[in-house]
């Protein structure tokens, strides 16, 4: 069987652009949509031309024109939506909803992955706000998806590198702390970082796997679960350097939310649901999922004490 042909929604975003180039470094016809909207900002055009220089196909698409959407999906196998997760809100959700009824009418899509990429919402029932509303909006597309039968994968990456560990999990900055880093409670629960090149490479992998059909695809490759203190002491060793260690008490964290503006507040939330809840890790993957690294071990992924390498 041949390898699917597979759509890009929201390619030129962060981890989109990583999405197409795994989908071409693993020989696939790679489409990308180019949305009209985009206008006239230059740095989106200008990495959709190097995507179609590296043999993408641009496939022009409107949210605001429904016959554009299915005529764009009715070229390809697979879709997969990466419309960032910091604005998936209202907007967002009902732009995901508008591409799962292109799908439906288009009917021949072998897979739908939708934009998700971090913790499992179905786990996240109990999620504080106003946090939850993004958990909660993805429930609604996974719904939306299973009642019109439409083949998924959904993918757990949990952690993203950039946002999680140059920083050392500091909130604030994406660059490590050089005298004081804020331990979250005792610092001791596992967290699952993943270099954003090796969740899309996870993510092109399961596209045409059995196994992965109608399931959660958890990224979390076992040497990078790591405690926030873990992380920590490796940047110690690579700086030869000692941070002085802050705990704050999840009383203190969650006080910490007051004033903060909508983003801040959900971020908060998000942070102690990982680092104090342990959420990423405190259950077993059962029956619905699979995990990425069994499944693929031939993925060289990145560790984080490599990672952390750039920041020296």
């Amino acid at each position: 069987m041949g390898k699917s042909k597979v759509l890009v929604v929201g390619g030129t975003g962060y981890l989109g652009k990583r999405i197409v180039m795994a989908s071409l470094a693993q020989g696939h016809a790679t489409y990308v949509l180019r949305r009209p909207e985009t206008g006239l900002d230059i740095d989106k055009a200008q990495m959709l031309l190097s995507f179609k220089q590296r043999g993408a196909r641009l496939v022009e698409g409107s949210f605001s024109d429904h016959r554009s959407l299915v005529d764009a999906v009715k070229q390809v196998d697979v879709v997969i939506c990466t419309m960032s997760g910091v604005h998936f809100r209202s907007h967002n959700l009902l732009l995901q909803l508008q591409l799962v009824e292109a799908i439906k009418e288009a009917g021949n899509i072998k897979r739908f992955l939708p934009s998700e990429f971090g913790i499992d919402p179905a786990r996240m029932g109990d999620a504080l706000e106003p946090g939850r509303v993004t958990f909660d909006e993805k429930m609604i597309v996974r719904k939306a998806i299973e009642d019109a039968k439409i083949p998924f994968t959904y993918v757990s990456a949990n952690c993203f590198a950039g946002y999680f560990v140059g920083n050392l999990s500091q909130m604030g900055t994406l660059f490590p702390p050089k005298e004081n880093v804020h331990i979250y409670g005792d610092g001791h629960a596992k967290v699952v970082f993943m270099d954003e090149d090796d969740v899309a490479t996870y993510t092109i992998k399961a596209i045409d796997d059995p196994r992965t059909l109608n399931k959660t695809l958890y990224l979390r490759p076992p040497e990078n679960i790591l405690s926030q203190r873990e992380l920590v002491e490796k940047w110690e060793n690579l700086a030869a350097k000692n941070l002085q260690k802050i705990s704050i008490s999840s009383d203190d964290f969650l006080a910490s939310m007051k004033g903060l503006d909508y983003a801040g507040q959900v971020g908060v939330g998000h942070f102690y649901h990982i680092f104090y809840e342990g959420c990423l890790t405190n259950f077993e993957i059962g029956e619905g999922g699979e995990e990425a690294s069994k499944l693929y071990p031939e993925v060289k992924y990145t560790r984080m004490d490599e990672y952390l390498k750039l920041y020296l």
